[in-house]
């Protein structure tokens, strides 16, 4: 079982380069959590086929697209946002950026055994930004209810202020100049197996129930 990291450490700088590449390849962290911390709102079965299967083959994409390229010894924020928008580097994008993203999320959950901690310097951005915190919650549910398909839905820093996003897809603050703070994944494979069709139950459970809002602050901060 692997420690929460900071956001420096979701960086991928060439300082945390042994993090992220083994023999010049990208490689599956470890979760930071145990399979069944998450239980009962997360199962372990839901965890090994999302970490375990569909994360990894984003690492296996990516591995496979820029092998024998220029980009291969790129890092992954690196190669994240050289390949935005960039005609012919779709697949690049995609499957850096669903590393990138899924990376983030694990980190934002936290053992459901853990009681919630909302740090004070947290609560007051937000009530900065959004007047309560209650109203961030609220705006950050129903983004994640409103994404139409699949996608992510964001808590993030613009321009000192703090402000609930969401994204399509693969897409992530990073190639928009956002800093993201905290995310849920709502993509069907993060839920299908616990919800079925239940989605709105999903984004209860982990925003109520897993959200690891010290992982935010650090994010905040940096």
């Amino acid at each position: 079982m692997g420690a929460f990291l900071k956001w420096s450490d979701i960086c991928y700088t060439k300082k945390n380069v042994n993090k992220l590449i083994s023999n010049t390849m990208f490689t599956l962290n470890e979760l930071p959590f145990s399979l069944t911390d998450l239980e009962p709102h997360i199962s372990a079965k839901t965890l090994e086929f999302h970490h375990g299967k569909h994360h990894q083959a984003y690492i296996d994409n990516l591995n496979k697209l820029v092998a024998g390229t220029p980009w291969e010894k790129d890092s992954l924020v690196g190669l994240l946002l050289k390949s935005y928008a960039r005609e012919g580097k779709e697949g690049i994008f995609n499957n850096a950026a669903q590393v990138y993203n899924h990376d983030f999320f694990w980190n934002c959950l936290r053992p459901a055994r853990h009681e919630a901690v909302i740090p004070v310097e947290l609560k007051n951005a937000v009530i900065h930004s959004f007047g309560s915190w209650e109203k961030m919650i609220e705006e950050l549910k129903g983004a994640a209810l409103s994404q139409f398909g699949s996608g992510w839905a964001w808590l993030v820093k613009e321009d000192d202020q703090v402000r609930v996003i969401k994204t399509s897809n693969a897409d992530t603050p990073l190639a928009h100049g956002q800093t993201p703070l905290f995310t849920i994944d709502i993509w069907e494979h993060a839920y299908y197996l616990d919800y079925q069709n239940k989605r709105a139950a999903y984004v209860d459970a982990v925003i109520d129930n897993l959200a690891n809002w010290s992982f935010a602050l650090e994010n905040l901060k940096d």
